[in-house]
């Protein structure tokens, strides 16, 4: 039977830190360059003696994706990419007093050790290349929100310069062109590929979701495993409920977590108020505010979810999430 070694590996922008131990000999330490040819020698190193090898290594977004597509690819090792919270944890427990590159890869490496190991599986090509077009219509959307609040703000005073104000109109056209130029592609990648179509569709048939929160939303739900469930669907979203109770004096109300992927519980949230805005009249718009709908899209989110999510409540038989009729 073939051994198995654990490894853990430091990602940065330049450079990949690792740490192994084979069998009971020291630790190993190694310096790797974060690149296609740096992949390769990591691969060797790591593979030497023709061991299993697993891998933990942090999510860190581009800097960390080669390097784990390339140990994916590697007959005999397998990869994990970990939550960079759980990480963080983990070392608090070991008590760590440093930190360095070198510490780190070896807490990844106790922690591939210890902890239950659950193997990392890339995303389909077109679906990473919808998330990305997602993420840069969000960060577009964003610097328009805070351009068109320096135009909303610059009339308040006498001294507003005619130049800046020009030139503000001028970005946020350029902007909303972007952004229109960036969804359209989206869509046409979409409609390219049935899978991503049927979802895409399922999406837009929901009260409150067009065309854009559609395309917010469905890439980072296709990343997700098949096998999650209502509750872990819900926790990654950052949409479960957090208790705060503590003896008898300390039962603060359940408010949702916020801990997990912040793009699709900014999408949920915004639909929400948008249900809301359609559900009541304006008359009660106008009587209640902003603030008071803003609140209650809020706990639109909160409320189903709290009934699939809450330790103390067990989901009726054959109850589904909607995210898991998309289609798949």
């Amino acid at each position: 039977m073939r051994k198995t070694t654990e490894a853990g590996i430091d990602v940065s922008k330049a450079v990949l830190d690792v740490a192994v131990r084979r069998d009971e000999r020291g630790l190993e330490t190694a310096r790797f360059d974060n690149d296609a040819a740096g992949h390769k020698r990591l691969v060797r190193w790591l593979t030497k003696g023709g061991r299993l090898v697993r891998v933990v290594l942090e999510s860190t977004g581009t800097y960390s994706f080669d390097v784990a597509l390339a140990l994916h690819r590697t007959r005999g090792v397998a990869v994990m990419v970990a939550n960079p919270r759980a990480i963080k944890q983990f070392t608090g427990a070991l008590m760590q007093r440093s930190k360095t590159d070198l510490t780190a890869a070896v807490a990844l490496r106790d922690y591939a050790i210890r902890m239950p190991f659950v193997a990392w599986q890339p995303p389909a090509p077109h679906v990473l290349e919808l998330r990305a077009l997602a993420r840069s219509i969000a960060a577009l959307v964003v610097e328009r929100t805070r351009e068109r609040n320096r135009r909303q703000a610059l009339p308040a005073t006498v001294e507003a310069s005619a130049v800046v104000c020009n030139d503000i109109e001028v970005n946020v056209r350029h902007l909303d062109r972007r952004i229109e130029l960036l969804t359209a592609q989206a869509v046409t990648g979409i409609a390219a590929h049935p899978d991503l179509q049927a979802g895409f569709d399922r999406l837009i048939s929901v009260p409150g979701i067009a065309t854009h929160s559609a395309v917010q939303l469905l890439p980072e739900l296709l990343v997700l495993p098949d096998t999650m469930t209502v509750r872990q669907w819900v926790a990654h979203a950052g949409l479960d409920p957090r208790a705060c109770q503590s003896g008898t004096s300390v039962d603060k109300p359940a408010r949702i977590s916020k801990v997990g992927n912040a793009h699709i519980r900014r999408a949920l949230l915004g639909r929400s108020t948008a249900c809301l805005c359609l559900a009541f009249p304006f008359a009660w718009r106008r009587r209640f505010g902003c603030r008071r709908l803003f609140s209650l899209g809020r706990q639109a989110c909160e409320t189903p979810l709290r009934r699939h999510g809450t330790p103390r409540t067990t989901a009726s038989p054959g109850r589904t999430s909607p995210v898991f009729r998309l289609g798949m």
